[in-house]
């Protein structure tokens, strides 16, 4: 079992307890049979992602971070994240390295503190599929774009290209089933994928086991679009970047600037159109 695989598993356990069912009446509750739970509840086998949200339901606990921890162990789970680049022999020397300004080249900025930062949630609903977004600001949040009044009952993208650029994946329906181009562990420790909607010609980054002041941006040779982790939260689930247009053939290039003062910068590159779990050979430029 993953170490993501097994903080899921305590979450579930944790839910599990707090209906007060046993296994045979959450079996009659939801679509899973008793044993389906046994193996589910002891970590022998990754649960499907409705029956996380069936427990959520269950114990009447949002679902944004449990569906954000599912993703990361089935990441782990599906070996997507278990294949790590190798780093380079020569290590340059991080006073050289430019000091990176957080939140570059993103429209807005989040004040408010994201609990969930996780926004790829889409439940399936009785007669159909809708799109729950899971975003709790404690404060306010001026600037966030509005959806689309379409977006909740539509899985149709709902832009393209440069209309996609510096805008949210998840908002824009982009997050559905996207192409993972490249996988990479940093030195940190911290997981980071560069990810690629073929339906929105766009691409984003996203990283998780990150610390306090992690930052990843990402680029297709035009703006950067970056993102940084603020708090606990942050560290908890994982954090995205904003899309940046990509068309089949272009290189897409991804960076992790640790927080700490003396870490190197970490870059990858993929091409979209060549999805491998290995990206190429890293570079700290």
């Amino acid at each position: 079992m993953t170490a993501e695989h097994a903080r899921l598993t305590e979450e579930l356990r944790r839910l599990r307890a707090r209906t007060g069912l046993s296994l045979a009446a959450l079996s009659e509750r939801t679509t899973y049979s008793k044993s389906s739970w046994e193996r589910y509840l002891n970590g022998k086998s990754l649960p499907p992602r409705q029956a996380v949200q069936e427990l959520c339901r269950e114990a009447d606990e949002p679902d944004g971070r449990l569906l954000a921890l599912w993703e990361i162990a089935e990441s782990s789970w599906s070996g997507r994240a278990a294949a790590p680049a190798p780093a380079p022999a020569a290590a340059t020397s991080a006073a050289a390295e430019e000091a990176r300004a957080p939140e570059t080249g993103r429209p807005r900025r989040r004040r408010g503190r994201l609990m969930v930062v996780l926004a790829s949630a889409y439940a399936l609903l009785a007669g159909g599929v809708a799109l729950a977004l899971v975003l709790l600001p404690d404060g306010d949040t001026p600037g966030d774009e509005s959806l689309p009044a379409s977006a909740p009952y539509s899985l149709a993208a709902q832009c393209r290209a440069e209309d996609c650029e510096g805008r949210d994946p998840m908002r824009l329906v982009c997050g559905i089933a996207p192409d993972t181009l490249a996988t990479y562990r940093t030195a940190t420790g911290a997981h980071m994928e560069v990810r690629h909607s073929e339906k929105c010609g766009a691409s984003w980054a996203r990283m998780w086991g990150t610390r306090i002041g992690d930052r990843l941006e990402i680029t297709v040779g035009g703006p950067d679009h970056g993102v940084r982790v603020k708090d606990r939260a942050d560290t908890e689930t994982y954090v995205y970047t904003d899309m940046t247009a990509a068309r089949s053939g272009g290189t897409v290039r991804a960076c992790f600037s640790p927080a700490s003062a003396d870490g190197e910068r970490e870059c990858v590159e993929a091409r979209v159109g060549e999805s491998t779990a290995t990206p190429r050979p890293p570079s700290r430029r």
